[in-house]
């Protein structure tokens, strides 16, 4: 199964093996002469939002956009309909608004939200927090699950010295409603004394979350995974994640092919470096989940190689799990590897969602060019140790989307 093959269909968790990416860049670079031919459905022109934000956000989302053309040049019966939307820090700044109405609305009517990164370090709120327009749009469309794939690249190095993690294969489950980020933007600070935020755990929010991690880890056991989801908390100090536990034990009765494990976030933090291995799939808490995928990340490369998809029971949004990275913003050394996945998994989901198997067939092709790049060597990024621009990635992988095979 590979990195993306976890999509989740529209009402809440059915995942597909191997597939996809997606959009537009130089159309000189792409021939139009020898579409692979795959069955025509009755949606074939999706609307999907691109919100590219800030640093290196827009970088990615630029190359994005000239693979996806490329893809959907080569896969007859899928057409992405694009459009630039505004919003992120540098908004603020310039602006005094983050994330604009306008933007939110066409979001809300897209089928699909393709998003690069917003932030910047420098651009504050007036409680002192970055502007983090990212979060505001979970809230907003209830993409309440947070889908962090953990899967190893051929050739890309891990810092783990034992040969098993070349096999890294793991998914995080990060709900995205509550918990300690319940007060985003509505924290209390009393008398410049005191600050509290809480963490807010419902059996709603949590019932949603911890059934899609099952539903996941039963497609996963279709493809030979170990059948395990894993509840990671720290109910042995806080009442509201023991209340997460309970919740997540009474759901897991349910399913009965599926094993069901614990741990402690601490402890979590400690075995994914000593033996990541154990894990299939982790359901967790908002903050703790966002900690975790960060870590699980540098098991695979960095941060420039982890795609994530934000899911809800309307609404989808695909993103590399890195930041804007303003440090190396016009570089040219962003590694679009994350965002090209993510842009994968949006196919996958669309492919489910609208029964497209040409966005099936999108997907795998794209993912399948790759793992091609990067086994073959053809891909380095800068993050790796390489000397590839984000554009020599970019031609790079439009030329094996263009010659490699229709993949079966």
């Amino acid at each position: 199964m590979a990195l993306a093959a976890m999509l989740i269909d529209w009402t809440h968790c059915l995942s597909v093996p191997n597939r996809g990416l997606s959009l537009r860049w130089s159309r000189a670079l792409c021939d139009t002469n020898d579409a692979i031919e795959t069955t025509m459905n009755i949606k074939s022109e999706f609307r999907i939002a691109v919100m590219p934000g800030d640093g290196i956000g827009v970088e990615v989302t630029d190359a994005c956009l000239a693979i996806l053309d490329a893809l959907t040049r080569r896969i007859a019966g899928v057409h992405l309909a694009t459009e630039i939307l505004p919003g992120g820090a540098a908004h603020y700044r310039d602006t005094g608004v983050a994330l604009p109405d306008k933007t939110v609305e066409n979001a809300r009517n897209a089928d699909a939200i393709l998003f690069g990164a917003m932030g910047l370090p420098e651009v504050r709120l007036p409680d002192g927090t970055e502007v983090n327009p990212q979060i505001n749009l979970r809230f907003e469309l209830e993409l309440f699950a947070g889908v962090r794939p953990v899967k190893a690249m051929a050739r890309v190095r891990s810092p783990l010295a034992d040969p098993r993690a070349n096999n890294i294969d793991l998914v995080i489950i990060r709900e995205q409603s509550e918990g300690f980020f319940a007060d985003f933007q509505s924290g209390k600070i009393d008398d410049d004394q005191a600050a509290t935020d809480r963490c807010v755990i419902t059996r709603t929010g949590t019932v949603r979350v911890v059934d899609f991690a099952f539903r996941l880890a039963e497609r996963r056991r279709q493809s030979g995974h170990q059948s395990l989801v894993t509840c990671v908390d720290k109910a042995n100090v806080m009442t509201s994640m023991a209340f997460f536990r309970k919740i997540f034990d009474e759901r897991s009765k349910r399913f009965s092919k599926i094993k069901a494990g614990h741990a402690y976030i601490d402890a979590t933090a400690l075995n994914l470096v000593r033996r990541p291995w154990d894990f299939d799939v982790i359901v967790t808490e908002n903050l703790c989940g966002d900690i975790l995928s960060d870590l699980a990340a540098g098991l695979i490369g960095g941060l420039g190689m982890a795609p994530s998809a934000d899911i809800g029971d309307k609404h989808a949004m695909f993103q590399p799990c890195h930041g804007s990275a303003p440090d190396i913003a016009g570089s040219g050394q962003a590694n679009p590897t994350g965002m090209y996945l993510s842009a994968a998994m949006m196919l996958d989901w669309l492919g489910e969602r609208h029964g497209s198997d040409a966005c099936l067939t999108a997907a795998q092709h794209l993912r399948a060019a790759i793992e091609s790049g990067f086994r073959a060597g053809q891909i380095r990024p800068f993050e790796l140790g390489g000397t590839d621009s984000t554009a020599q990635i970019t031609t790079t992988l439009i030329d094996i989307i263009k010659t490699q095979p229709a993949v079966a």
